[in-house]
């Protein structure tokens, strides 16, 4: 990974960035980003979701908060 921390990390991560976070397949991370409740943002094709909500949404689903 290219980042240190969390807040080197772009503003908007993509399917890839989501990938090398988790340690999953691409396919999974764009399960994922497609499940009810992701904060995802899609510009047409093109799927984003925020830095911040994305790690929110994960300390949700892992049941920790910040």
């Amino acid at each position: 990974m290219k980042y240190k921390n969390q807040e080197d990390l772009p503003m908007f991560l993509t399917a890839e960035d989501i990938k090398e976070l988790l340690k999953v397949s691409k396919p999974k991370a764009y399960e994922l980003m497609k499940q009810d409740g992701f904060p995802l943002i899609q510009f047409g094709r093109s799927m984003r979701v925020n830095r911040d909500e994305f790690f929110l949404w994960l300390s949700q689903k892992l049941g920790t908060s910040k």
